[in-house]
């Protein structure tokens, strides 16, 4: 069965995966991607839309960015100079099926009386463990790119042992590094122990001058003026998380560190695959 598809807004991931589905011979309508020249490619069955109305009303399934939104208010439109609000887009889905990432709880709110069905994609295991690869691979691009020393036998930090700490911390450990993993509950402490990484409790930092490199992955202020005045100054602090991230910003700037934000890795250095676990799921689906 093929299905007619609305693609809005979203980065690269969104971009490539409005082309697969065109190539499986789906109808594609396209809104909010104006900036990646999407029509000017003349792929058939991809419709670039002038308004939010036509391209959502043309499909029956809908697929938004990840992140959904990056402040709660607005769709995440990266690669658009639109602007949509998150009750605008709502009022269009009735009698939609929804696919994006990362949604906010007020948006489950905003559509209670809409009927929509929505999938968050990154509440999927098997879709997030697969994103994290990119943001894995992509983490270590930026500590290459922004460091002039080896990763082999650098002293990493890593803040936080979700699936982004379990998989970063593997691939920074074959590479050569040494790895210490922080957490808070003591059953992770426990599984960093166990992996042979050394453990530290989040909230009980300390040596910070013996790091090279600290990457946080936790949405929460970890490293505040204190800790941050004990880096090194050749030390690269790698932000993954989103807002408020770990570092205390501020203070960064003040004390001049080598502070590196990088969000979105998935979208930016491996689009193509994710794109490709994207629509796998949504097919099978």
């Amino acid at each position: 069965m093929k299905n007619s598809f609305s693609v809005i807004g979203g980065d690269a991931r969104n971009v490539e995966l409005a082309k697969m589905l065109a190539n499986n011979g789906h109808e594609v309508y396209v809104y909010g991607l104006e900036k990646s020249k999407l029509g000017e490619l003349g792929i058939q069955n991809i419709e670039i839309c002038n308004t939010l109305e036509e391209a959502i009303s043309n499909g029956n399934i809908v697929i938004g960015p990840i992140p959904f939104s990056r402040d709660g208010e607005i769709l995440n439109l990266p690669l658009s100079s639109k602007i949509i609000e998150l009750e605008d887009f709502a009022s269009w889905l009735d009698n939609k099926a929804l696919f994006a990432g990362s949604i906010p709880e007020d948006f489950y709110e905003i559509t209670k009386d809409i009927k929509v069905v929505i999938t968050d994609l990154m509440k999927i295991e098997e879709l997030a463990v697969l994103n994290i690869i990119a943001t894995a691979e992509g983490a270590i691009s930026k500590i290459i790119e922004n460091t002039d020393y080896n990763l082999q036998g650098s002293n990493v930090l890593i803040i936080g042992f979700g699936r982004i700490g379990k998989i970063l911390s593997n691939k920074l450990r074959l590479l050569g590094a040494n790895v210490t993993c922080s957490a808070r509950k003591t059953s992770d402490l426990a599984w960093i122990e166990a992996y042979g990484y050394e453990p530290v409790n989040t909230y009980e930092l300390g040596k910070l001058e013996n790091y090279d490199i600290i990457i946080n992955t936790v949405p929460q202020i970890i490293v505040t003026k204190e800790k941050l005045e004990k880096v090194n100054n050749n030390c690269l602090l790698l932000e993954l998380a989103s807002k408020p991230g770990g570092f205390d910003l501020d203070a960064v700037e003040q004390l001049d560190l080598n502070y590196v934000p990088a969000l979105g890795l998935p979208g930016k250095i491996a689009a193509k695959s994710t794109a490709s676990y994207l629509k796998r799921f949504i097919l099978n689906y």
